[in-house]
């Protein structure tokens, strides 16, 4: 029988500049697990993604109670919305906010991925993987392209990625060149056949992001990685898929 973890070890944190704090959940395995990316503003935090949800965020990591925070949604699936109930402020894209609001096994991808065998270690009891499921966390605000999410001194524009699925958003700020991508692109294997993936939007997606001149992108998963490498990656996508 595998394993659980205690609740006060199911989060890791890591400062990595810019006022940016990486939470983990180091028991799920690396394929299967978010980054949450948390954002210090002058005015407000900003937490871009909130995992799984099986364990809270706002009992055990103490740095997302600190202050106001607005919790944003790359996107509606299970190991990026899973705490977003937790937050009064709730950021999503319209194309998407019908699954924050009624996040079925389904729509949120928990069918057919969360198994036994994505965890290292079990979350507290009493997870369940058979009867896991996101909790509700209906939009406070609803963003489309081209919208801002202003914290005060730093300001992050929406850029909408569609292709991995309808409503993925990325948040670019120009100031610094820091890009939060999502799962449209990250350094490592990315899923483009999920039942609501497209891929003529992910090309698309793919093709605008490249021309951004990022200095480092924290992505939905795996490794951050500097401007040269995001080029790389996408070059490296599109040449495979013949663009």
């Amino acid at each position: 029988m595998m394993i659980r973890a205690r609740p006060d070890e199911w989060y890791t944190t890591q400062a990595v500049g810019d006022g940016i704090t990486y939470i983990g959940e180091p028991f799920i395995q690396t394929f299967y697990r978010c980054n949450i990316w948390h954002i210090r503003g002058r005015e407000r935090d900003m937490l871009v993604d909130s995992g799984m949800g099986v364990v809270s965020l706002r009992e055990w990591v103490p740095i997302v109670t600190e202050r106001e925070l607005v919790a944003v949604a790359s996107h509606t699936h299970f190991d990026h919305i899973g705490c977003h109930h937790e937050f009064d402020h709730r950021v999503v894209h319209r194309a998407e906010a019908d699954i924050l609001a009624h996040p079925g096994r389904r729509e949120t991808l928990a069918d057919p991925y969360v198994t036994d065998d994505i965890f290292d270690r079990l979350p507290p009891s009493p997870f369940e993987a058979a009867t896991y499921s996101v909790k509700s966390a209906p939009a406070t605000r609803l963003v489309e392209d081209g919208d801002v999410i202003d914290l005060g001194d730093r300001v992050f524009e929406v850029i909408h990625t569609p292709g991995h699925s309808p409503g993925g958003i990325a948040l670019w700020e120009a100031r610094t060149g820091i890009l939060f991508s999502g799962d449209i692109v990250y350094d490592g294997p990315l899923i483009e056949d999920t039942y609501h993936a497209d891929a003529n939007d992910y090309v698309r997606s793919m093709k605008r992001l490249h021309d951004l001149p990022v200095r480092v992108v924290h992505g939905g998963h795996f490794p951050s990685y500097d401007g040269q490498r995001h080029h790389e990656i996408i070059r490296q996508w599109l040449e495979e898929k013949g663009c």
